[in-house]
């Protein structure tokens, strides 16, 4: 983990979620004040808690994030969400680009670009989700496919205040899988490289996530690597004791 660079524990909840669960997110808000001591908190819940997990957080230690957004800001776009209405509803960041938009919505560097610029014009953090499959780490593509990912779905206007990168193997995301260290100190130091040669100073300080598979049993050894400044956590996030103990772990 770099010194200087205050981690991020961000949740993703995905299409996970009722209001009757949110009492999860109560417990995060309760136990958030001593992780907070080593990270940043943040959770993404679908677009349907946003607004009452917000007003839930306001004076509190734990940031609330969107999952997608729309690149326009309004207009006929039915079932689209924009920017600036999961603003409205409280969000502070959006998650851009996950593996699942890509795969699923057949979503390309183009689009999660100008999702990204989408998050800053409505005044939210994007963060910028890039990674591998099996099939390309398998063929010794990683480096070469995330090289791509980066050059075009991070604009060119990117600052460590605006822009979080979130590395996520595809591969391990759900599976119980995880890289070695020395995987991710490779991917994540390639990244550090990418980032400073394209953004100079800014590249130095942006925030580079580690997720996929990040439990509390893994996550000290984690966020100890160079260069890693926080977790994208998935299906712990969903436990306000795993979520926080995750954030514990951080240096």
């Amino acid at each position: 983990m770099t010194d200087a660079i205050r981690p991020l524990i961000a949740g993703n909840w995905k299409m996970n979620g009722l209001r009757a669960q949110a009492a999860e997110f109560d417990a995060m808000l309760d136990g958030a004040a001593e992780a907070t001591g080593k990270a940043d908190l943040l959770v993404c819940p679908p677009a349907t808690l946003i607004a009452a997990f917000a007003d839930k957080a306001r004076g509190k230690k734990v940031a609330v994030g969107a999952q997608d957004c729309h690149p326009k800001a309004s207009g006929a776009h039915t079932g689209d969400i924009a920017a600036e209405l999961l603003v409205d509803a409280g969000a502070s960041a959006i998650i851009v680009g996950h593996s699942e938009r890509r795969a699923d919505h057949c979503e390309d560097d183009a689009l999660i670009r100008q999702k990204a610029e989408a998050a800053w014009r409505a005044g939210a953090t994007a963060i910028v989700c890039i990674g591998e499959t099996q099939a390309q780490r398998d063929a010794g593509q990683t480096l070469e496919i995330l090289r791509g990912q980066l050059a075009g779905s991070l604009p060119e206007s990117s600052t460590a205040a605006n822009l979080v990168v979130a590395y996520e193997p595809v591969w391990a995301i759900g599976t119980g899988l995880t890289p070695t260290t020395q995987d991710v100190e490779q991917i994540h130091g390639f990244i550090r490289e990418f980032l400073t040669s394209r953004f100079k100073a800014d590249g130095a300080r942006m925030r580079i996530l580690y997720g996929g598979s990040v439990k509390p049993s893994n996550a000290a050894e984690l966020m100890a690597v160079k260069n890693v400044n926080g977790a994208l956590v998935g299906g712990a996030s969903l436990k306000a004791a795993d979520f926080l103990a995750i954030a514990k772990g951080c240096p």
